[in-house]
């Protein structure tokens, strides 16, 4: 029976795909989607003493690796790429119970990552709440005449995680004065000034800025 030659204490039995049409040299049954070879002779997997296996095919590296682990008997499957000349896994053959074993025990660890995931949701969410709240305070205390809701609005938008908000930059989240005084200046653009409307009746961005500057600059003023 083929086999590979790997790391000591483990041989790997080898299991082909063929590319062409095969009949089992002993039994005559074909064509076969799998076979051995053995003396240089096809054979099927049930003459090979494999047909009892199941077919796993690559692409879930952990449960590839845990089927074999559990298994008393396994083998790979290969299948020769013409292209590019050389044979190719195509995944392993295993005990049907090893296989059970081993979806069991990925199914326990994807369950213990997706606690986890919850775990680090619900830490995350509460150093967020803290955060907008730092960040609101700051807020009050460079324009104490800001009305706390709206400091909490701005905050909560400017430092909405994911956002790419200047909350979430680097200053952002050192709470530098530079970082607080982009957020108010751009919730007050947008809330307090026609900034938008001249946006969409196609007024540049910059004309736009220069049209609400002294808007904006009255209404920072007052806050502070």
């Amino acid at each position: 029976m083929a086999h590979l030659a790997t790391p000591p204490h483990r041989t790997e039995l080898l299991v082909f795909q063929p590319v062409k049409r095969k009949q089992c040299a002993e039994c005559r049954g074909g064509p076969l989607a799998m076979l051995v070879l053995e003396d240089g002779a096809p054979r099927c997997l049930d003459c090979a003493d494999l047909g009892h296996l199941v077919f796993l095919p690559r692409g879930d590296t952990a449960l590839t690796r845990r089927s074999r682990e559990e298994s008393g008997l396994s083998a790979v499957v290969v299948r020769f790429n013409r292209r590019k000349g050389r044979h190719e896994r195509q995944g392993v053959l295993v005990e049907e119970g090893a296989l059970a074993r081993a979806e069991a025990r990925c199914l326990a660890d994807a369950e213990a990552r997706r606690r986890r995931r919850v775990r680090d949701a619900r830490r995350r969410a509460v150093e967020d709440v803290r955060f907008t709240e730092a960040f609101a305070a700051e807020i009050r205390r460079l324009f104490p005449g800001c009305p706390a809701d709206r400091a909490r609005g701005i905050a909560a938008h400017a430092s909405l995680r994911g956002s790419g908000r200047v909350g979430r930059s680097a200053a952002g989240r050192a709470l530098s004065e530079g970082a607080v005084v982009s957020a108010v200046v751009a919730s007050v653009r947008h809330l307090d000034t026609p900034y938008d409307q001249l946006l969409m009746s196609g007024v540049p961005r910059h004309e736009a800025r220069r049209r609400i500057a002294v808007t904006v600059a009255g209404v920072l003023e007052g806050w502070r």
